[in-house]
């Protein structure tokens, strides 16, 4: 059994403050298109529609990228708390979840994440990568049952993005099915520096 994608909110996680890169990712330019453009199109691709939100603390900046948006309901827990603001609007809106994505990773598969977004019986559906952690969590769906786990997690000083992971049911999406998509590392680019702008700039020059 499979989710129906109209029970699924796409939300943009945006509300970092960029410190390192030096102005807001969302907005820097990947192959000529702004970055947080680049992820509202693979969200709506994904989904198969443009049900696609925003969750970002900055007025200004929430009015450049254009979406319907929220700040974060529960201050000062970073990407954690962005999600969780996602999930809050999506459960007053009687919606299974969210598909949620960074809004600093420019080459996310709209693929992979529809498979994510309609993996149903699990509290939360991540794709395994290389990365430090082992797992994406800002390329995830989430259900709106992780809400409660999730304010457990901040009350209790944790809002690192696996915090909570103990509380729910995770489906781990296999490394070798995530390759199937693409090569991870590609997929889930992020854009902390400068640097790696221009380094997912010239890749975009190469990609078809």
């Amino acid at each position: 059994m499979t989710r129906a994608l109209d029970a699924v909110i796409g939300a943009v996680i945006a509300g970092g403050a960029s410190s390192r890169f030096g102005s807001p990712k969302a907005l820097a330019t990947v192959g000529g298109t702004r970055v947080v453009d680049r992820v509202i199109r693979s969200l709506r691709t994904a989904l198969g529609h443009r049900d696609v939100v925003a969750i970002v603390n900055d007025a200004g900046l929430a009015s450049r990228i254009g979406l319907p948006h929220r700040a974060d309901v529960r201050a000062g827990a970073g990407a954690l708390g962005g999600v969780h603001a996602a999930l809050v609007w999506a459960r007053e809106r009687g919606s299974d979840g969210v598909l949620a994505a960074g809004c600093d990773m420019p080459f996310l598969a709209p693929d992979l994440m529809r498979t994510l977004a309609v993996t149903t019986g699990h509290d939360l559906v991540i794709p395994e990568s290389e990365s430090r952690r082992g797992v994406e969590p800002l390329c995830a769906f989430y259900s709106t049952t992780c809400i409660a786990p999730i304010e457990r997690a901040i009350e209790r000083g944790d809002a690192r993005m696996i915090g909570f992971h103990a509380d729910v049911d995770v489906h781990r999406l296999p490394l070798e099915r995530v390759r199937a998509f693409g090569d991870p590392a590609v997929m889930f680019m992020n854009l902390n520096t400068e640097s790696d702008r221009a380094a997912a700039d010239a890749l975009a020059a190469e990609l078809p």
